[in-house]
C-alpha cells in the first residue's frame, strides 16, 4: 500500500512529533531550503502570481519551517549543525577561515530589490568545531569546504561542501562518512530542492507545474520511502534516469543534497516530515 503524503500543517506537525528523541543519534535531514521568496515582504511576494504565493512568506513551506526549526532544536538540543548546501560546492579542497568576531552574510543571488541585500544573520566562528569537522573528512579522504558559524541561539553551524560532480555515489559517500557527527550530538542538514529549473518557473508550484514535474516529484517520494535500505539506495540512484529528472534539474546542484542526507542515515529508516511538492523534508537514519 503506498505511503500517504504529508502536506498539511496537521500532518507535518504529527510527523515532527513522531521523530525519535535521540540526541545521541540525531537523524540526518534533507531539508527544502526554499527560495528568496521566503524573505520577500508579503505584498511583494503576492505580486509574483502563484509562485510567490506558494513559495513566499505565507506559503506552506514558510509555515512548515516555522514549525520545524524550533521543534528540531527542542527535540535534539544539538551541540552544532553541519550543513551541506546546494549553494556551496567546489572542485577539490578549499578551506574558508573564520572572519573574526562576526561573519558576513554571503549572498549568491542577484537582480533582486534592495531589501534582499539588507537581510541580517548575526554569527561568529568556532575554530574547534571547524577543525574537528575538517579532520573527520580528511581522515576518510574527502575534500571539505569549511566555514563555521555561531548563531544568536548559541548553536555552532558548520558549512560543508557538495562535490561539484554529477556522481550520485560520490555524494552518497560524503554523507556515509558523517555518522560520527550524529553520534557526537551534531545535527546534519542537507539543503536543496526536488525541483529547481530556473528556465521553467511554472514548475515551482504544484498547480502550474507540468505532468512530468509532478511525476518526478512522486518518484522521489516513492524512492526515498522504500523500506529496505539497499533497495532504497538503488531506487534513489536510479532517479537520475527518470524522464522528469532533467526537466526538474538542468543542473544537479539542488538535487544531490538528497544523496548526502541519505548517505548519512543509510543504516536506518526514513521518515517523511513533509512532502510538499518540490520542497519535501526527509529524516534519514531514524
Amino acid at each position: 500500500m503506498p505511503l500517504s503524503t504529508v502536506t498539511t500543517q496537521a500532518e507535518w506537525r504529527q510527523a515532527i512529533e513522531a521523530l525519535p528523541s535521540t540526541p545521541d543519534n540525531i537523524p540526518a535531514f534533507f531539508l527544502a531550503h526554499g527560495s528568496p521568496f521566503l524573505a520577500f515582504p508579503e505584498s511583494e511576494a503576492n505580486m509574483h502570481s502563484r509562485l510567490g504565493t506558494y513559495a513566499g512568506p505565507t506559503g506552506p513551506l514558510a509555515t512548515f519551517l516555522k514549525d520545524f526549526g524550533p521543534a528540531l532544536l527542542k527535540k535534539y538540543q544539538p551541540k552544532g549543525i553541519v550543513v551541506f548546501s546546494a549553494h556551496w560546492e567546489t572542485h577539490g579542497t578549499r578551506l574558508v577561515t573564520d572572519y573574526g568576531d562576526e561573519n558576513p552574510l554571503l549572498m549568491d543571488y542577484f537582480g533582486f530589490q534592495p531589501s534582499m541585500y539588507e537581510l541580517k544573520f548575526k554569527s561568529r566562528g568556532d575554530a574547534n568545531l571547524s577543525r574537528r569537522v575538517v579532520q573527520l573528512y580528511q581522515d576518510v579522504n574527502h575534500a571539505l569546504v569549511n566555514s563555521s558559524f555561531e548563531t544568536d541561539c548559541d548553536l555552532l553551524v558548520q558549512a560543508g561542501q557538495l562535490a561539484r560532480t554529477t556522481s550520485k555515489l560520490e555524494n552518497l559517500a560524503t554523507g556515509t562518512d558523517t555518522p560520527v557527527h550524529r553520534a557526537e550530538g551534531i545535527l546534519i542538514i542537507s539543503g536543496g530542492l526536488t525541483f529547481h529549473n530556473l528556465g521553467d518557473f511554472t514548475g515551482f508550484a504544484p498547480d502550474t507545474c507540468k505532468p512530468v514535474h509532478r511525476q518526478f516529484d512522486r518518484a522521489v517520494f516513492d524512492a526515498v520511502t522504500v523500506p529496505d535500505a539497499d533497495k532504497r539506495k538503488d531506487a534513489m540512484v536510479n532517479l537520475v534516469r527518470h524522464p522528469g529528472f532533467r526537466a526538474s534539474h538542468p543542473r544537479e546542484d539542488h538535487f544531490v543534497p538528497l544523496y548526502v542526507a541519505a548517505g548519512a542515515g543509510e543504516a536506518g529508516n526514513v521518515q517523511v516530515v513533509t512532502s510538499l511538492y518540490g520542497a519535501p523534508t526527509f529524516a534519514f537514519g531514524v
